[in-house]
């Protein structure tokens, strides 16, 4: 807006036209971008419908990408006067939810990349493997084995740097479609993989990240071990989250994430977002009852 006020407040056509002619083509461009990643979710959606299970968690990036291509035409037929008052209202109750969004969007994208920029130091004490569904019940899936792959491969970081093996904690309850707790066969796996038996130890209890981190503290504590030096590891995409949790739940200790299939990223980036907005739902409503009054007032003086 200064830029524009400026070059406004010289006069001059040649400059005023080239800078409406600029502006017009940035915002081209960004109608472009817009509608283009409405298809890239939509894309994404069809990508994760053939390669993952059919649930509804999987399935967040075609409502968003349907959300996108079809808001500009809502928000059209909403701005017509011929809505009146009531128009006003659902206008200006949508445009400024979805600024809100995704200005919570932003910043949790940002908060999340500063995040994995620190990478711990090869000489902890325990690592805390964070565990994930199995497949038939039993089996380690790939993104969990990418999990306790990126353990294993600290582990033997931190061996080679001090000389001594740190505790492998592989953490993870028994799901209702489950058969053993993740956690046994986290460690099992760990153990096939060159881990020695007397290093690794399950933590077979835990139902949420939050129960990852309490249970597996009391594991380090009863091994006598600080409790600030060691690190965690789990997806790169569940790093800033699981590192919320391990604040609460006392373990000032650093995140190193494992590599996601690139399709997936999106999907779970967008699961990630929702269960940090439902940690937080007292302060969201507040906002949503903030919209919704500046929206009425915006009915009632038109």
């Amino acid at each position: 807006m200064t830029i524009s006020l400026l070059i406004l407040s010289f006069n001059n056509s040649i400059l005023v036209k080239g800078y409406v002619i600029f502006f017009l083509i940035l915002v081209l461009i960004m109608v472009l971008i817009y509608f283009f990643q409405g298809f890239f979710w939509l894309w994404n959606a069809l990508i994760v419908w053939r390669r993952e299970n059919h649930t509804l968690a999987n399935m967040l990036t075609l409502f968003i990408g349907i959300i996108t291509l079809a808001f500009p035409i809502v928000n059209f037929v909403f701005a017509d006067r011929k809505m009146g008052p009531l128009g006003t209202f659902i206008n200006a109750f949508v445009s400024l939810s979805i600024l809100y969004i995704l200005f919570c969007v932003i910043s949790f994208m940002a908060a999340a990349m500063l995040f994995t920029f620190r990478k711990p130091r090869p000489d902890k004490q325990f690592i805390i493997v964070l565990g994930a569904g199995l497949l038939n019940g039993d089996q380690v899936s790939p993104l969990l084995a990418s999990r306790i792959d990126k353990g294993i491969q600290f582990y033997h970081q931190v061996v080679a740097k001090t000389g001594k093996a740190p505790l492998m904690i592989c953490s993870g309850g028994q799901g209702g479609d489950e058969t053993v707790p993740e956690g046994r066969a986290m460690r099992e796996y760990a153990i096939q993989h060159g881990i020695a038996a007397e290093h690794v130890v399950a933590e077979d209890r835990s139902k949420t990240t939050l129960q990852n981190m309490l249970f597996s503290k009391q594991i380090v504590a009863a091994h006598n071990l600080p409790l600030n030096n060691g690190i965690y590891v789990s997806n790169d995409y569940h790093i800033f989250r699981a590192g919320i949790y391990a604040q609460q739940a006392g373990l000032n200790i650093q995140g190193l994430g494992a590599k996601t299939s690139r399709f997936f990223v999106p999907n779970a980036t967008i699961r990630e977002y929702i269960a940090l907005l439902m940690n937080h739902k007292k302060f969201h409503l507040v906002m949503f009852t903030l919209i919704l009054v500046v929206s009425g007032l915006s009915m009632v003086l038109r």
